[in-house]
């Protein structure tokens, strides 16, 4: 399968979903702050509101591809494979006690159907599901049969962070949060060992590195500029890794990185719940973060263990225009200049758009601020429900994960 990501904006010809499942009625009161959420969807409407997104997409002529799907796919090829798959699974869901290990692995390993073993996994494994005594007596005393042996993975659905397709490489991504560190496996398996991949995208960025770095915070601004932002899930240790790994690799054209320093916190988790682009031209910004941005620019240094680093002091709209050569930048202030719709819709995603082509965004309907102001600006607004989905903060862009845009003339 071709890879191609050169631009935020190129008609979107290919991409990879999560269908939300069980793992979101796995979430109970007391679990969600360490498994990142606020609430708990209702998961049949979070199911239907997600569809409606895949149907838009499809009308707009975009294929979609499921990530369950595809590392199904992957298991079915070998037993071996799935063997190994669930081994680090469960080695990375830190179960530590042998017999429990061992009857996870017995358990998973006979469910014959793959997709339903991929959606065991993202969904959590209780207890009560392993039949062998995996206990001590005092321990089976006190324990309690609903208890996760294998916690679930509830923000599987935002695609776009585990791992994101640059030019046509990949950066399989370490994510900030133990929580969501076992969402990267399945990347690391479809592109060791699904047949569209195989080892043949360059791989930017590994898991195993020891700096945090989410898909959220890569925008993709054309074939030679990329934006990365330093965020709450993104250090700057791990943008500086990537970019050597980008400019040693003699096929990718990137020539620039910008790095924007945005603030660390949960509202702004990742550069683009503040900024997206939407035209050659045209960029949709959260007002809030104007003031105090920093921007650095990365190039190659004289060898391929250096980069050249500077800090620009120019406001975005200068230094986007000049990175992107052409003679303005426009930007969408989300929410508009009312401060107070403003931090309302950048929290429900606002800024959050997806570019289906240039001049093209599909967007929460919730933001009717922000929609409006686009719609008055000459773009074609597609909307879609999200009273469910966006109760896990992430918009359109964090639950798409690219594979595939056509080239800017």
């Amino acid at each position: 399968m071709t890879v191609q990501i050169k631009s935020e904006i190129g008609k979107l010809k290919k991409v990879i979903l999560h269908r939300p499942g069980k793992e979101l009625e796995h979430l109970v009161p007391g679990d969600l702050e360490r498994l990142l959420f606020e609430d708990i969807p209702y998961l049949k409407t979070a199911q239907k509101e997600h569809d409606l997104f895949a149907d838009i997409l499809r009308d707009q002529g975009t294929e979609v591809l499921y990530l369950e799907d595809m590392a199904a796919e992957v298991l079915k090829q070998d037993t071996e494979i799935k063997r190994q798959f669930i081994t680090q699974f469960i080695a990375e869901g830190n179960v530590n006690e042998p017999r429990t290990r061992d009857s996870l692995s017995d358990y998973l390993m006979e469910i014959p159907d793959e997709r339903k073993l991929i959606l065991k996994l993202m969904s959590g494994v209780k207890e009560n599901e392993i039949t062998a005594n995996t206990r001590g007596p005092l321990v089976n005393l006190m324990g309690t049969q609903s208890r996760f042996l294998l916690d679930p993975i509830p923000n599987l659905y935002f695609t776009r962070d585990p791992f994101v397709f640059i030019g046509n490489g990949v950066s399989l991504n370490r994510m900030y949060s133990s929580t969501r560190r076992r969402e990267t496996i399945f990347g690391q398996y479809i592109m060791k060992f699904h047949p569209a991949f195989a080892g043949t995208t360059p791989l930017y960025y590994d898991r195993v590195n020891p700096y945090a770095i989410e898909g959220g915070d890569i925008l993709n601004l054309s074939p030679e500029v990329l934006a990365i932002g330093i965020s709450q899930r993104t250090t700057a240790e791990a943008i500086e890794l990537l970019a050597k790994n980008i400019f040693s690799d003699e096929t990718s054209p990137i020539e620039t990185i910008l790095a924007l320093d945005i603030p660390s916190v949960r509202a702004y988790m990742h550069l683009d719940t503040v900024f997206t682009q939407v035209d050659h031209d045209t960029f949709v910004v959260h007002p809030g973060i104007l003031r105090t941005l920093r921007i650095f620019e990365i190039k190659r240094g004289e060898t391929k263990d250096n980069l050249r680093v500077r800090e620009l002091d120019q406001p975005l709209k200068k230094v986007l225009a000049s990175c992107l050569k052409i003679d303005e930048v426009f930007l969408v202030l989300c929410g508009g200049k009312d401060r107070i719709a403003s931090e309302r819709e950048q929290w429900n995603d606002g800024s959050n758009t997806l570019c289906i082509e240039p001049g093209k965004v599909l967007v929460y309907d919730r933001n009717y601020v922000t929609n409006q102001i686009l719609r008055e600006k000459g773009f074609r607004v597609l909307e879609m429900a999200s009273s469910e989905l966006s109760r896990g903060r992430g918009g359109p862009r964090c639950m798409s994960m690219p594979l595939y845009r056509e080239l800017m003339d």
